[in-house]
């Protein structure tokens, strides 16, 4: 019986410091700020002038030269991940053909639990074209609240740096358009949209 009692509060204890291990209490909310996420500047130049990066070594989302991004958290190993990359990557493309939403939204997915050679091949098979950064660890999704995926958050990046959460939800996004028009209405980018 005390291996029992013992054992229940050594999970308890555990339980209680896992949110202060670096892992977060779930994911990052509406309003709030993303956790002190670190990605690798990627090496291939178009991408890299897509994030407006440049040189190399480790970059945070807010310094991403855009006023959104749009950030996927996927697996290529998810099945509704897979179904939902056609509409991911038409989001892409209606930001593109849009003189006011080109270089202001952009998008990145970030792969849990996959190596640069996994999320590669998830980019080669479904033709992604924006950035992926690889998670093997699943340090990324930890300090995300190890969401379910695919999980897309967006977030608005202030002039100062700052930067706020305006979408934090799970699943598949009922229409392209329907998805795009919640990011731009919460987004600062509401305001430009009516000029």
């Amino acid at each position: 019986m005390k291996r029992i009692v013992w054992l229940a509060l050594l999970i308890w204890g555990l339980a209680l410091i896992g949110p202060a291990a670096g892992r977060s209490a779930g994911p990052p909310p509406v309003g709030g700020k993303l956790p002190d996420l670190t990605l690798g500047i990627p090496k291939e130049g178009a991408e890299k002038a897509y994030l407006g990066l440049s040189g190399s070594g480790a970059f945070k989302i807010p310094q991403i030269r855009t006023k959104t991004v749009i950030v996927e958290i996927f697996s290529m190993y998810c099945p509704y991940c897979q179904k939902e990359a056609p509409n991911v990557n038409r989001v892409y493309e209606k930001i593109e053909a849009d003189p006011v939403l080109r270089g202001k939204i952009k998008l990145i997915g970030i792969a849990v639990g996959n190596s640069a050679f996994e999320a590669g091949v998830f980019k080669k098979k479904y033709d992604i074209p924006f950035p992926l950064f690889p998670d093997g660890d699943f340090a990324l999704h930890k300090l995300l609240g190890e969401v379910r995926t695919p999980y897309f958050i967006g977030v608005t990046i202030h002039p100062d740096g700052s930067h706020r959460v305006i979408y934090s939800r799970l699943g598949a996004f009922e229409s392209v358009e329907k998805f795009l028009d919640e990011i731009v209405k919460a987004s600062d980018l509401a305001q430009e949209m009516r000029k």
